[in-house]
């Protein structure tokens, strides 16, 4: 007995030294506070993730706007180039394999031989009368980006003691397309012409917008975003130091134009046959001594 009354004073001593909160009294509104806290936590989160949403909306908005703003306007010599460059590109997909001239010559499609194909329509597009050449962009690596070289072709328009160049890029949607791109991204893309024809600005422009877009699309896939999508490294492509290479011999005029038609003759005096022409003509022949 004396131990469980012992008990039972240690028992009620240890409630009497502890002070009892009624759940009706203002002390216990602590845990109603952590409730409460955790709700508008739950609130924030969602407010938070609403606003990622229009944000992201309004991203991807604004970028395909961009986007169409600076390929809808084209000016007078744009527009002339890229009819050249559409029959130039026309015509060396006829001819095929035959353009090929390097010593990978086979029977194979024109597209396997790309330095090829872009020597082809750069040949063709001179003989429409464009100053075009091949460029050849070569860079060395840095910490930024690494190393790389690249090939396309531009015109060089000179008039009035300015020269304004226009870069063409025949396979320009491949250049910015990414395996596990985004559906947005892939959205953009896809507004990208498959051959680009513009002046350098116009390319400046594009480059960033894409870049931008991509730089997005990898941060909300959580994804590393490779040196050679980065601005600079795209930038390097196109605006690098490079190396205009013309041709060195006059190609036959077949080969870059495409079958001619034939002319009519034309009579001269070295071929004019009198006698043929003129039967009453007649000569007397003279003995020289």
């Amino acid at each position: 007995m004396q131990t469980a009354a012992s008990v039972s004073d240690m028992v009620f001593g240890f409630f009497e030294g502890t002070e009892w909160v009624s759940p009706s009294s203002p002390e216990s509104c602590c845990d109603i506070s952590i409730g409460d806290d955790v709700e508008a936590e739950e609130e924030e989160e969602e407010e938070a993730a609403a606003a990622a949403v229009h944000d992201k909306a309004a991203f991807w908005d604004a970028q395909q706007q961009l986007l169409h703003a600076i390929m809808s306007k084209t000016s007078s010599l744009e527009a002339r180039v890229q009819h050249d460059v559409a029959e130039a590109v026309s015509q060396s997909r006829v001819a095929g394999a035959k353009v090929c001239t390097c010593e990978k010559q086979t029977t194979a499609a024109v597209v396997e031989c790309w330095g090829c194909l872009l020597r082809d329509v750069s040949d063709r597009l001179r003989t429409m009368g464009h100053n075009s050449a091949l460029c050849r962009s070569k860079w060395r690596s840095s910490p930024d980006i690494p190393s790389g070289e690249h090939s396309y072709i531009d015109v060089l328009d000179a008039k009035r003691g300015t020269t304004v160049r226009v870069v063409i890029e025949l396979r320009f949607r491949g250049e910015f397309e990414m395996a596990r791109a985004g559906e947005d991204y892939n959205r953009l893309v896809g507004q990208l012409p498959e051959v680009f024809v513009g002046k350098a600005e116009r390319l400046r422009g594009v480059i960033k917008i894409m870049c931008a877009a991509g730089k997005r699309c990898m941060k909300e896939k959580r994804m590393h975003m490779g040196p050679w999508r980065k601005h600079k490294y795209m930038l390097a492509k196109w605006f690098g130091a490079c190396e205009r290479v013309l041709p060195k011999i006059a190609f036959p005029m077949e080969r870059l134009t495409g079958p001619t038609r034939a002319r009519p003759l034309k009579a001269s005096m070295l071929t004019f046959d009198l006698l043929e022409k003129l039967p009453g003509l007649h000569c007397t022949s003279v003995e020289v001594v």
